[in-house]
């Protein structure tokens, strides 16, 4: 029959939990007996572990979830022995319960990094069990925030390094303007595999590209950075034109983890003196031109991918008929996403069609390759599986 409180023999039970295993650390042995007894009196799933001394502990302390250290022991005393327990039970609850009833020394232990300050004879068993689960519940609470801070700084940290490695376009001349857009396809990431950069190296020339690694990868967005570095190098360093592309594509497959990897790169250089551009395209879409109201994909050849045969691609010569136009570059992330439940893609033509369209005039150019990107959702009906990065040069009014 159960006994009611004040009854003769009556223990106080509390709500069990999982089983915790603690280290009593303490000399006495009719204090280790009464801590002891006050836990076996709440049937509190406690497996108790005694140590007379530091050194004993430290043989004793591996996997337990708690230590109850007495601070006046054998062969330390006071705080210096919390501090020698707090470092050799650093994933451990440590909870202090001695003899002195100083209210400051419990401040200090806390502070010191105990989870309480309980005083002997001032405590019953439900009291001792309740300060042992929540001292547990405290560090467990405690660790987890400090994971989650250490997880939140690495990556801020990561954030940081990722915009670093993002271009900042190398342009002087207030001839053209440059617009761009970057969105990496992989989760909450900074960068992918898609890769743009702009480089003037004289008053009348300005280079570009906008490339594309095969995969979503980490691997793949830190090969895109290798190649839009050496494509930036090779050109500041004046590497005749025909060579830029066989130079990044002997980085590609040196850099690459696997041989089936390669990428697929646009690049245009633009005279700004006699208004005409080059095009080179390895395996790329082409760039589309915005002039006299129109709008058309720039006809040069295709050319091979980077790294499945090396074989410069052949530049085709684009002759501006105004002065007021735009090129954009893209890349496929942009024109993969499907028209609707069919299978069709929007594809190149489908892309011309939107800045075909007059509600796309009315955007002004800074803003038009988001809105594309907008308007390319919107007809997928989702967002787009793939990187998107996009280069809009632009000359006078630029359409």
């Amino acid at each position: 029959m159960p006994r009611a409180p004040g009854d003769l023999g009556y223990h106080p039970q509390v709500p069990p939990g999982e089983r915790l295993r603690v280290l009593l650390v303490e000399d006495d042995e009719g204090d280790a007996f009464l801590v002891g007894e006050l836990l076996a009196e709440t049937n509190s799933m406690i497996d108790l572990v005694v140590a007379t001394s530091l050194s004993e502990a430290r043989q004793r302390v591996t996997g337990v979830d708690c230590v109850l250290l007495d601070l006046g022991l054998p062969d330390a005393q006071g705080l210096d022995g919390l501090r020698r327990v707090l470092e050799m039970a650093s994933g451990a609850a440590v909870c202090v319960l001695t003899g002195r009833t100083d209210e400051h020394l419990g401040i200090v232990a806390v502070a010191e990094g105990a989870q309480d300050y309980l005083v002997k004879g001032q405590v019953d068993g439900v009291l001792l069990t309740r300060a042992l689960r929540y001292a547990v519940e405290r560090k467990r609470a405690d660790e987890n925030a400090r994971r989650l801070r250490e997880v939140e700084l690495r990556q801020a940290e990561s954030a940081r390094l990722e915009r670093g490695l993002l271009p900042q376009p190398l342009m002087s001349t207030d001839q053209v303007t440059v617009n761009t857009f970057y969105r990496p396809g992989r989760h909450a990431a900074l960068i992918g595999g898609d890769f743009y950069d702009v480089v003037q190296t004289r008053p009348d020339r300005v280079d570009l590209i906008v490339g594309d690694v095969c995969g979503h990868g980490v691997d793949e967005a830190a090969l895109g950075v290798e190649l839009r570095v050496a494509w930036r190098a090779l050109v500041l360093a004046g590497v005749p034109d025909d060579e830029v592309l066989p130079a990044l594509e002997q980085v590609l497959m040196s850099e690459r983890r696997l041989q089936e990897i390669f990428a697929t790169v646009a690049t245009v250089r633009l005279d700004l003196d006699a208004n005409r551009a080059t095009v080179r395209l390895a395996g790329h879409p082409p760039p589309l031109l915005l002039a006299g109201g129109g709008v058309e994909p720039v006809p040069a050849p295709g050319g091979l991918l980077l790294g499945v045969r090396p074989r410069p691609p052949v530049a085709y010569d684009l002759e501006f008929d105004t002065d007021d136009w735009s090129l954009l570059m893209y890349t496929d992330g942009l024109i993969e996403g499907r028209v609707g439940d069919s299978d069709e893609r929007l594809d190149v033509p489908g892309l011309s069609d939107l800045l075909d369209e007059p509600d796309s005039r009315a955007v002004p150019l800074p803003e038009l390759p988001a809105w594309l990107v907008g308007r390319a959702e919107q007809i997928n009906g989702g967002p787009l599986a793939d990187d998107v990065a996009m280069l809009l040069v632009s000359r006078g009014g630029g359409r």
